[in-house]
């Protein structure tokens, strides 16, 4: 094996003396396994091909000098391989210097990578939008780099998808948190405890990331600065979201299971309260997470508004009418809980209509009938209420139902008449112009006539041309001359 390594090397001294690199006389044999030597000469040789830095020949040896200097180097590396491998073989267990260090260097850049990018505002349609260009995302993105690894862009691809699981997860606790403290007793079962437990985890960590994600300013300039984003939300929702988050009624809990074996005034206080009726109240704590499935349904709303004008206004009339619904369900709960907190008294509605006992679903579809039937004011449903509790209720219930309707309808007004705010007024001006036709009773040629030019002229739509062109800049100007004209 050592005569075998001698003579490639010798072969190899041979090829670079003549300056060829290989001898095409004496080619390489093939052999099933690689050696220590030839991998560290076929490197050396890789790294003696890249061109070096001009130097100077020495005056007195010129290139011989070169070639006696390489000649030496390789001799000395091919005894230092020799005495760290003496058989020359690559074992199994033997890897190449550097490979793995190499491979895990590289996944754990990658995955590096990749988790900045999701931080950071993606390439899309509402990014396009909101800076402009492809230069301007770029520059956004390495703004977001300068401030630090775990700064989360308010438009970045994480936060979107983050805040569209909350949005499905607000919603699923602001309708099944009333359902579930109204019509069931037990609230002990386990998927009961386990989603309270997921949900409540899940808006703690949105608590968090509320920290270090960016806020948009007036100037729709996005703050990124962890100091100011801190300083802002605690002055603004966090206690909100804060008391929304704490699983106050379960706190409760473990504070009672403890004071079974204490003797201090502090747990008796807490187990004196510690009772399923206060327990009940205490988990409508949760629903104070209504103001951040307003404020997410607003964000979404700009999104849906800088990217689709027509998905927008749909987004703004289901959001209406789910408002409308959510508070429905909630009057129709607060109908059906305010008696059973009084274990229900004999004039109320619940035990008029032998509903103590009934089924849930039953329960819940009368409370439901007599809650809208009090807001949209039609009605007091089966029967007129009697108790001193069921007539607050059923005033409560007009008002806010009173007041939310003509919310409602003008909200929808509004929204319908900016869906075609063109339109509307090229008919507003054409009005306008049948009268003039009737009032100076022009010949019904004419009239024909005036009504093809406006058709041809506005193509149904009106437009304010010369206030429009005069709020553009000199360089958009040229660029709808060019394009229109």
């Amino acid at each position: 094996m050592q005569g075998l390594k001698m003579t490639s090397l010798s072969r190899s001294i041979e090829d670079i003396g003549r300056g060829t690199g290989e001898s095409p006389a004496h080619k390489p044999e093939t052999h099933t396994y690689r050696t220590w030597s030839s991998l560290r000469f076929s490197r050396w040789r890789s790294a003696s091909q890249r061109p070096s830095p001009p130097s100077t020949p020495s005056p007195k040896t010129g290139k011989r000098s070169d070639v006696t200097n390489t000649l030496l180097s390789l001799v000395k590396t091919h005894n230092d391989d020799y005495t760290a491998d003496p058989d020359g073989l690559l074992d199994s267990n033997e890897e190449v210097d550097g490979t793995s260090d190499d491979l895990t260097q590289n996944k754990s850049t990658f995955f590096h990578r990749r988790f900045c990018s999701l931080l950071q505002p993606g390439v899309n349609k509402f990014s396009l939008r909101m800076f402009g260009s492809h230069k301007g995302v770029a520059a956004e993105q390495a703004r977001v780099k300068s401030f630090g690894v775990w700064i989360i862009h308010p438009y970045s691809d994480f936060r979107f998808y983050w805040d569209l699981v909350m949005l499905l997860l607000m919603m699923s606790n602001l309708v099944m948190l009333p359902w579930g403290i109204t019509f069931f007793e037990d609230q002990n079962t386990t998927p009961w405890i386990t989603f309270n437990v997921i949900s409540d985890t899940l808006f703690l960590m949105d608590l968090i990331f509320n920290f270090r994600t960016g806020i948009l300013g007036e100037d729709s300039h996005v703050i990124l600065d962890p100091k100011e984003i801190r300083s802002q939300y605690l002055r603004t929702w966090f206690v909100v979201d804060f008391v929304s988050s704490i699983p106050v009624d379960y706190i409760f809990r473990i504070i009672d299971l403890e004071s079974r074996h204490e003797t201090s005034d502090v747990y008796r206080t807490a187990r004196a309260f510690r009772i399923v009726r206060f327990t009940k109240i205490l988990s409508l704590l949760r629903l104070l997470r209504l103001s951040r499935l307003i404020r997410y349904i607003h964000q979404w709303e700009e999104i849906f508004h800088m990217t689709y004008d027509l998905a927008s206004a749909v987004v703004r009339i289901v959001n209406l009418i789910g408002m409308m619904l959510l508070l429905c369900h909630w009057d129709g709960c607060l109908t059906f809980m305010v008696p059973m907190l009084q274990d229900f008294p004999a004039d109320c509605w619940v035990s008029k209509n032998n509903m103590v006992n009934a089924t849930w679903h039953l329960q819940y579809s009368y409370a439901l009938f007599m809650a809208m039937s009090h807001m949209l004011c039609i009605g007091y449903g089966a029967h007129p209420p009697e108790g001193m509790t069921d007539v607050w209720l059923t005033m409560i219930s007009m008002v806010v139902g009173a007041t939310c309707y003509a919310m409602f309808l003008g909200h929808a007004t509004n929204l319908v008449q900016s869906l075609d705010a063109s339109h509307r007024q090229y008919q507003e001006k054409y009005k306008q112009v049948e009268q003039y036709m009737s009032f100076h009773k022009l010949p019904a040629d004419v009239r024909q006539r005036i009504h093809e030019y406006y058709e041809q002229r506005f193509q149904g739509k009106m437009f304010d041309e010369d206030s429009i062109f005069g709020e553009l800049s000199d360089p958009l100007k040229e660029v709808c001359y060019s394009v229109n004209f």
